[in-house]
């Protein structure tokens, strides 16, 4: 069976796996007001996924379900699982890198801890609020070797700055910072599976093309990239529900290969 076969096989018995919570749940029940993430994953060298935590900067960051913006995808009001737990069981079948698939990380970008993680992500950049602290522990993650990605963001109705709050806290992480747009010919989208084109990112609801955007080390396109940007998309989207049977298996197809990919070169970089 092709790897590609096989990366369809795998979505469709995760998607199989959670069919029944869907009838469980309303499409927009309140989750409680005193949510709280589940205890981190004790550190043991594994590869854990880093989720990061941060004030927000509106009350609308809570427009789902109550949710704060960052927990987007960790947490379900809809009737999907977590979004990283869908992603890792992929990584898990299709990669030897045999990370923690139930528990993950939940850190705050000034978390020592989280210097342990080489990857990071965090959805909802829109609302993120930056204090100087965080700014100067978050550089340092990046300068250290730490690779983020940004997903889940855009500007819109709901309001909390979009594209333009995100780009003022990277100003104050990084100072002369340049924000780069990706071509696909760029090796991150090669590390695991090949990607030539971003035509195949899918659109849940987001109605403009998605803006694929990168951070290089001391602004050189020919260094690292520290950071990728899904901006006016949402690629978590697909990882969080398809189980659900409201995406298509082949649009989480390839929400599920970026995630690889992602993660593949930043473990490598």
């Amino acid at each position: 069976m092709s790897l590609r076969a096989r990366l369809a096989a795998i979505v469709i018995v995760v998607a199989a796996a959670g069919v029944s919570v869907v009838a469980q749940r309303r499409f927009f029940d309140q989750l409680p007001a005193d949510f709280t993430p589940q205890k981190n994953a004790d550190y043991d060298g594994r590869f854990a996924f880093a989720r990061l935590k941060y004030t927000a900067n509106s009350p609308r960051a809570f427009y789902y379900c109550g949710l704060p913006s960052w927990a987007h995808g960790y947490a379900s009001c809809r009737g999907g699982q977590r979004a990283e737990t869908s992603l890792m069981r992929i990584l898990n079948e299709v990669s030897y890198l045999g990370p923690h698939i139930e528990e993950g990380q939940v850190l705050g970008v000034d978390d020592p801890e989280l210097f342990k993680y080489p990857v990071a992500y965090m959805t909802e950049a829109g609302f993120w609020q930056l204090s100087d602290t965080e700014a100067t522990a978050f550089r340092a993650y990046l300068q250290k070797g730490g690779f983020v990605i940004f997903d889940d963001f855009r500007g819109d109705f709901r309001g909390g700055g979009g594209w333009d709050n995100f780009a003022a806290n990277m100003e104050r992480v990084l100072p002369g910072v340049r924000f780069v747009d990706m071509e696909p010919t760029h090796p991150i989208f090669h590390s695991f599976f090949e990607i030539d084109s971003f035509d195949v990112i899918p659109q849940s609801y987001d109605a403009a093309r998605p803006m694929i955007r990168g951070i290089f080390e001391n602004n050189d396109p020919s260094k690292r990239l520290m950071a990728i940007i899904n901006y006016n998309t949402d690629v978590s989207d697909f990882w969080e529900f398809s189980a659900t049977g409201f995406r298509p298996v082949d649009e989480s197809n390839q929400a599920y290969k970026l995630g690889v990919n992602y993660i593949m070169y930043g473990m490598t970089h």
